[in-house]
């Protein structure tokens, strides 16, 4: 399993990966914040197909990255959550809350 990362594919477009935990989060963390500031796209997408493994601070960055994206004025939409994150979305009663692509 990979150390958890963070990138932008393309304008609006970022790649969430690897094994988010405690470990990896707090970077994570930072980093998707100012990707999204930066990000020229009126809107961002959270490609999450690529993660490996995720506790419970994989849907708190989501949670986190939603307030960086509305306090810049921007849409954001999650993609591909994993079974892992679906589940702990789904126990926590974050399904209604997160932005999941349709």
């Amino acid at each position: 399993m990979s150390q958890g990362a963070i990138v932008e594919q393309s304008p609006g477009l970022l790649r969430l990966s690897g094994v988010l935990d405690y470990r990896s989060g707090p970077l994570l963390r930072e980093q998707g914040g100012r990707l999204i500031a930066a990000s020229q796209a009126a809107g961002c997408v959270i490609d999450c197909a690529a993660v490996d493994k995720s506790s419970s601070v994989g849907l708190s960055l989501l949670l986190a990255f939603m307030r960086d994206a509305r306090a810049a004025g921007k849409s954001l939409v999650v993609r591909s959550l994993p079974e892992d994150m679906h589940e702990i979305a789904s126990v926590s009663g974050l399904l209604d809350v997160l932005p999941l692509e349709a």
